[in-house]
């Protein structure tokens, strides 16, 4: 199992001491650091800045927006964080949501998930540069050909050559239709709230899109990050209590009521009651009883909270599940030390037996 790092976006302010997380995540053996957005900071510009101090860990972002730049531009930053980390930049995208589609970025949400299969289909162009990109396709038209145009348009390449044709790319899915397309034609999965009660849901969702025509990985080389809260800690009590703000944002209040999909989500996990509670005390305005609702069950089937020997036989089940890295909050620098020496580099004296010589 390998471990990220998940920076998230920014509140009011920026963070003080990124830089220092991020370098002790390098140093504990993390794999990758992830930055994300909003509708406040960028996913790219954190990376670029705190990542130029690394050397080994991938870069990437969970997620950026589709809404947020054109699929070429959104190539454009991808190939130049590329040359820059030699490499190691992973393009993770997502459609985000119709509130913030067409709240924030006056783009229409319809139709999320052939958009997203053209913008793909765009960005690879750029980065193949066998020829001038075209895009025939209803939602990004290149060259574009619409009204206002002025017909002068012209299919390019890139002017600077990709460091590499098949940088990956990772979407951020949810649901069945998006999870299946994601394995068809990404190479990397951004699991949000993944569940191994749901495992099972999830490797025929997957499965579906590796057995398409055309899919370009197969589960043997098809990544899947699962962002997962993982704490050691013997107060398990109280670090539940502790993200249960965090969840009741994610069920009640993130999208509209009519269109959430974190909730679909967690219905699926057989919280629909609980759902529809904290959703009503959420939108009015009754945010502690909110949180209040949560029950820690729910927190705790999406997090591995407890000490190091609970701690390491979760991974272990996530792991056989087939999730191949775990993105990770972590507040200070002790924390990921921590998460190093529980998961990267354990005692053997306390991390049990491992395998047999070979």
């Amino acid at each position: 199992m390998q471990l990220g790092l998940q920076l998230g976006y920014w509140g009011a302010q920026p963070p003080e001491n990124t830089g220092e997380l991020v370098l002790a995540a390098e140093d504990a053996g993390f794999t990758s650091v992830f930055a994300a957005e909003s509708w406040g900071s960028d996913a790219f510009t954190p990376l670029a800045w705190w990542g130029s101090q690394t050397s080994r860990v991938r870069l990437g972002t969970s997620v950026a927006q589709l809404s947020a730049r054109s699929p070429a531009g959104c190539a454009m930053h991808a190939l130049t964080m590329d040359h820059l980390t030699g490499g190691r930049f992973i393009l993770g995208l997502g459609v985000s949501g119709p509130q913030v589609v067409e709240g924030w970025y006056g783009q229409p949400f319809a139709k999320p998930l052939a958009r997203t299969r053209e913008y793909v289909s765009i960005v690879r162009q750029v980065l193949q540069r066998q020829a001038p990109v075209v895009n025939d396709a209803p939602h990004y038209p290149l060259p574009y050909r619409g009204p206002g145009s002025t017909g002068l348009g012209k299919s390019l390449k890139p002017i600077t050559h990709p460091l590499r044709a098949d940088l990956p790319i990772w979407l951020g899915a949810e649901g069945p239709r998006n999870v299946a397309m994601t394995a068809e034609i990404a190479d990397g999965w951004l699991a949000v709230f993944y569940s191994l009660s749901l495992a099972g849901m999830y490797d025929e969702w997957l499965d579906e899109g590796f057995a398409r025509a055309g899919a370009r990985r197969s589960r043997a080389d098809f990544e899947i990050a699962a962002t997962c809260t993982v704490v050691v800690t013997d107060d398990a009590a109280a670090e539940l209590a502790r993200l249960k703000p965090t969840m009741a944002l994610y069920v009640g209040g993130m999208g509209a009521p009519e269109m959430n999909f974190h909730a679909e989500l967690f219905r699926r996990m057989g919280y629909g009651e609980v759902v529809d509670d904290v959703t009503r005390l959420f939108l009015s305005g009754r945010k502690e009883e909110a949180v209040a609702a949560v029950p820690d069950e729910l927190v705790a089937e999406t997090a591995i909270i407890g000490d190091a020997e609970h701690v390491r036989a979760q991974v272990r089940q996530w792991e056989q599940a087939g999730v191949t890295s775990l993105v990770v909050g972590c507040r200070d620098t002790a924390s990921i030390q921590v998460l190093g020496e529980t998961l990267v580099n354990p005692d053997p004296a306390e991390a049990g037996p491992g395998p047999a010589p070979a």
